[in-house]
């Protein structure tokens, strides 16, 4: 018998006696925080339900203790680990647990027996990096590998793209340290003794007791996931309880650690992308491809593809068609792979092929179908929900199943974009749920909330027809628990509660899920009225003019954790939970809160406290405006809160001074150097500084002597379009920053672009992008600014001359941010109209109007600017470098410093921390190796930074190249 823990939707806050408990127990990090509590009250999932606390265990010993407490107290438990769940399974009502952020260990890799002992929260590709020295990799690789953890893929018996070639969680788990929720302590599986009494002789004995049962209904095709994996418990299968426990979601215990198998990698990998003339064709093929020795065998939509070039972003070429099947071939040698690929591609039926051996090609296309939960969302004319997500059915039914999937969507009115493991027959869905209902529409949440249900079940029904599982790969969660009566009879639906009572007889762990489920339509965070969402300054452009419609741009892949996981990459997001590894930091956090300000009861609105607190470290970088799938633009809601909150009101300090620096720049141009010498003195530095909402430990920027215009002016390059001289080849505009804080940037582009022979002018009008009210929210005055600036730009632009910035952030302000301010045609004209440097020069390249200098032998480590990288992209700059025959060392993130984020009061320390997490390492090792290094940063913000904490002298492109002249 269990016992109904059950809370309501809105959880009360943690109890002092929870907490006390708790803490009795050696467990530090507990936290019920309101902004702590908003974020964790959603996964990847439709589901939102808030916790009293989260807890963050340090050891295992916590863990255990966790579950001592939740069950003395009778408080739901529910494991989280980096909260990519999609079918609500890790969201909970009471306690939730964060392994992601303490134990996330790989203890040991055994590189003689080919295994490796981790810890629950550690991240796939750590581990995946771990084991390559030793020539090994762990096989199952889902699409959020580079985020997702190992206790979260046991939860789930995750599987991947790769499942054909590596077999599935359950298959690669050896051993497991485990607390039942009757607060055993086990270790299952291995060289472990099976210990005698308690749970697991009791397991023991329910599967003898059912053998035919187990043996006719469970296990019966390789992605049957849905319930508890009873065959496991089969004399044949070893009677193996620690892999029973895989895929029970946190429903009958939690993993301290475990030990996993390892797989040699082959050498050579050789993609075929094949394409067909709908998805349900490319399924079709499936039984003939997987005669031949594939590792993946996986089916995009086009729509998804077709998202990706709209944003901008470069595609490799794809055969033609409506889908793609991408199949994946291993072997020891190039000429082995590519003979099984032309075989392959005989058979295969498609309406054409193209084998790809780049792997920097086939990376990118496998970069698309990873981001494809994300990038389904947006596919649409209306948003794409998940809900009916991952359905698995036999291989060889897969077409029939998928001509059935779309019948029944259109006889609902609806529309779906299909994906995921073709070759195992399980399907990945985004369908437009009219869950929120548009703008002038007839039908209320309540209509969308029917509709969802009436689709959910009548689809589990037709499931049926195919033998199929409601669950493929993500376990059955809050989604799917309530439809397992659907798929198994009576009889394991006992079995089902029989473990449960076994393994958990107080009914505490992750209660609603596989057992006693919730309905699967309760606590549906989507259709939740948005009766707190502001009337916005910002035009919201991609959204609509909504900034709910924004905000809910966010399903939680959480790609955004990717910084704090594996640590590595070219992205930009999220360089506050690179420094933090909390997540109220991360972009998924931020927009939770910003979620639940809105339509929930939690957050009072964008004004209230723990809106702030979630905000006050996003360093408005706009990384997530690029590398979030789903499209986030942090920085842009991040100003309209503070917009939203400020106006009218008081500020912060650092709000009247840097954020109105380019005003008090322009008002101390005439006495500069008198300035910069006050500056120097210390006691008049330190009021400054705190004055100025500056933190102490920071130099304060050094005005330039003699602007960019003013210095034109002297040297004949300064013009106006109105003026009788004849037209320039260029004209570059002269930015706040650039004008008045490192005009030799300016004068070196002039420099290099003159020395090949060009006429170039510097705009002796002033036009300021407004960034740094942008930034601090003083959007009334940044849209006048903006609309000043649209005006004196568009002749430029118009006049068919090219028109350069300088100062990446001040480009990226006029590429992004001008059009969010005004609606004012000329905006457009000018955000498209302005080229970075580097684009100027790539231009001027194809057309034979320059050459590039022989750079051969330099070593260059460049620190894009994160709002270059983000809005207007850095490939262009890398390209014309390498060209240039530089040895080119990209670094990923954010340099740290980020405008006035970084000089101001409380945030040094994380500041430090972004730099300490790419920048700084990457730059000391460059001159370990080569003294001689450039270090290439175009940004004020990245110069200053380099020079604060390494004493590196930092170079804009344009200097790097006219120094070459």
């Amino acid at each position: 018998m269990t016992v109904d823990v059950q809370a309501d939707e809105q959880a009360a806050p943690a109890t002092p006696d929870l907490v006390a408990a708790l803490t009795r127990r050696g467990v530090t990090d507990v936290d019920d925080s309101v902004v702590t509590r908003a974020a964790y009250s959603t996964d990847s999932s439709l589901y939102r339900v808030v916790p009293q606390a989260v807890v963050r265990p340090r050891h295992p010993d916590e863990l255990a203790a966790v579950v001592d407490v939740a069950r003395e107290l009778r408080v739901p438990l529910t494991m989280r680990g980096a909260g990519t769940s999609i079918a609500g399974n890790a969201v909970g009502a009471g306690l939730v647990v964060d392994t992601l952020k303490h134990l996330n260990r790989v203890h040991s890799v055994d590189a003689e027996a080919g295994t490796a002992v981790v810890d629950p929260g550690t991240v796939h590709a750590v581990l995946q990096k771990a084991a390559a020295p030793h020539g090994w990799r762990f096989g199952p690789d889902p699409s959020t590998h580079t985020r997702c953890t190992i206790g979260g893929m046991i939860g789930n018996n995750a599987c991947g793209s790769r499942a054909l070639g590596y077999g599935r969680m359950v298959d690669n788990v050896e051993a497991l340290s485990v607390v039942l929720g009757t607060g055993e302590q086990l270790e299952l599986g291995g060289d472990a003794p099976r210990t005698g009494g308690g749970s697991v002789d009791a397991l023991d004995r329910l599967a003898a007791g059912d053998l035919a049962q187990i043996r006719t209904q469970f296990g019966r095709f390789g992605r049957q996931v849905s319930g508890y994996s009873l065959e496991h418990l089969l004399p044949e299968n070893g009677r193996r309880v620690d892999r029973f426990l895989v895929g029970s979601e946190g429903t009958l215990g939690v993993v301290a650690k475990a030990t996993v198998r390892l797989v040699r990698d082959a050498p050579v990998r050789t993609l075929v992308a094949l394409g067909y003339p709908s998805m349900a064709e490319a399924a079709d093929a499936v039984p003939a491809l997987l005669a031949f020795p594939i590792v993946a065998c996986e089916g995009l939509d086009a729509r998804i593809v077709d998202i990706v070039r709209r944003s901008g972003k470069s595609v490799p070429d794809l055969p033609r068609g409506a889908g793609w099947m991408f199949a994946e071939i291993t072997g020891e040698t190039v000429p082995e792979t590519e003979a099984v690929a032309r075989s392959l591609v005989a058979v295969a039926g498609a309406l054409e092929s193209r084998i790809v051996t780049d792997p920097k090609e086939a990376a990118a296309l496998w970069r698309i179908r990873e981001d494809g939960a994300g990038l389904a969302a947006r596919s649409l004319t209306r948003p794409a929900y998940s809900g009916w997500e991952d359905a698995a059915v036999p291989p060889e039914h897969l077409g029939a199943w998928l001509r059935d999937f779309d019948d029944l969507l259109r006889a609902h009115d609806l529309d779906g974009v299909p994906y995921g493991h073709f070759g195992d027959g399980c399907v990945h869905v985004r369908i437009d749920f009219p869950l929120v209902p548009g703008a002038g529409a007839t039908t209320t949440a309540a209509d969308g909330q029917a509709a969802f249900r009436s689709f959910i079940e009548a689809a589990a029904g037709a499931l049926q027809k195919y033998g199929g599982s409601l669950s493929g790969e993500h376990g059955d969660g809050r989604a799917r628990s309530e439809l397992l009566s659907t798929m198994y009879d009576a009889r394991s639906l006992e079995l089902f509660a029989e473990a449960k009572a076994i393994c958990d007889p107080l009914g505490v762990m992750n209660p609603g899920n596989i057992v006693d489920p919730a309905p699967f339509d309760a606590d549906l965070r989507a259709s939740r009225p948005r009766h707190r969402e502001p009337l916005p300054l910002l035009r919201f452009t991609h959204d609509g003019g909504s900034m709910g419609d924004a905000v809910h741009r966010c399903t939680g892949v959480g790609k955004c954790l990717v910084g704090g996981g594996a640590g590595t990459g070219t992205g930009v997001m999220c360089p506050s939970y690179t420094a933090t590894r909390d997540e109220k930091d991360s972009t998924r956090g931020r927009a939770r809160v910003l979620q639940e300000a809105l339509d929930g009861e939690l957050v009072g609105g964008v004004t209230d406290p723990a809106v702030h607190d979630a905000l006050d470290l996003c360093l408005a970088c706009k990384g997530c405006a690029n590398d979030c799938p789903t499209g986030i633009d942090m920085a842009t809601y991040k100003s309209e809160v503070l917009h939203q909150t400020y106006a009218g009101k008081r500020r912060p300090r650092s709000h009247y001074i840097l954020g109105r620096l380019p005003m008090w720049a322009r008002l101390t141009a005439p006495v500069a150097g008198l300035a910069n010498a006050s500056l120097k003195a210390g006691p008049i530095a330190r009021v400054a500084r705190a004055t100025a909402g500056v933190d102490q430990r920071r130099s304060l920027p050094q005005f330039a002597t003699r602007s960019l215009r003013r210095t034109a002016r002297k040297q004949g390059v300064a013009a106006e379009l109105s003026s009788s001289t004849a037209a320039p080849d260029v004209w570059i505009w002269a930015d706040s920053f650039t004008n008045h804080f490192q005009p030799g940037s300016g004068l070196a582009a002039v420099r290099f672009l003159e020395s090949a022979g060009l006429t170039v002018r510097v705009i002796d009008e002033r036009a300021c992008c407004g960034l740094t009210w942008i930034t601090t929210g003083q959007l009334d005055t940044a849209r006048k600014i903006a609309g000043r600036t649209a005006a004196t730009l568009a002749s430029y632009v118009a006049s068919g001359v090219p028109v350069v910035g300088i100062e990446p952030s001040c480009t990226a302000a006029l590429r992004s941010d001008l059009e969010e301010l005004s609606d004012d045609p000329r905006a457009a004209e000018v955000a498209r109209g302005v080229l970075t440097f580097g684009e100027l020069l790539a231009r001027l390249v194809a057309d034979g109007r320059i050459a590039l200098p022989d750079l051969t032998g330099v070593e260059v480590v460049a620190q894009p600017h994160c709002h270059q990288a983000s809005i207007m992209g850095w490939e262009t700059d890398e390209h014309l470098l390498k060209s240039m025959g530089a040895k080119v060392t990209r670094v990923g993130g954010c340099c740290g410093l980020a405008g006035n984020f970084g000089v101001e009061q409380g945030h040094y320390e994380v500041s430090v921390a972004v730099a300490e997490s790419q920048l700084l390492p990457a730059v000391r090792a460059a001159y370990a190796r080569d003294p001689e290094t450039v270090v290439l940063a175009d940004g004020m913000s990245c110069k200053i930074q380099l020079d604060d904490l390494a004493d590196v002298p930092a170079l804009h492109l344009a200097e790097l190249l006219a120094s070459r002249v």
